[in-house]
């Protein structure tokens, strides 16, 4: 598959199409813009892999103690994640309820748009690619 690379000079950065939008009383989800696109806000630990019409494809690297998906609570659209390595986490949803899980090496689910936090509490470095569903109203990872 060929990656897709949407940069060029002509795009505006998220906060200038966030006020855009509000300007003209399009409002989008509270949860994506408190914190910006996870790449950016984390570029050592999140790298673009594909990024198309259809899909952005994310690859996150981290270590225990650190997040496996991001850091502190932040937010995702839509997505698919695929764990190529194990970890134990602690997950806190935007909820506050508190969840351990154990994810084996080649675990993959799907999970609707959500805000939460993903902690390594065990394990080794940990490699995971995360797939965002671009539907209608799709807003990228915040990390």
């Amino acid at each position: 598959m060929a990656n897709e690379d949407c940069g060029n000079a002509r795009e505006v950065s998220r906060r200038q199409a966030v006020a855009l939008l509000a300007a003209f009383g399009v409002g989008v989800g509270a949860e994506a813009v408190a914190a910006p696109d996870a790449p950016t806000a984390d570029p050592r630990s999140f790298r673009v892999v594909v990024d198309n019409e259809s899909v952005r494809v994310l690859e996150y690297k981290s270590r225990p103690g650190l997040g496996v998906c991001g850091q502190g609570m932040h937010y995702h659209p839509a997505h698919v994640t695929v764990s190529l390595t194990g970890a134990k986490l602690k997950k806190t949803n935007g909820q506050g309820q508190v969840f351990f899980d154990d994810i084996p090496p080649g675990h993959v689910f799907y999970a609707a748009a959500e805000t939460h936090s993903a902690e390594i509490i065990g394990g080794s470095g940990t490699r995971t690619y995360i797939i965002e569903l671009k539907g209608k109203d799709w807003q990228a990872s915040t990390g």
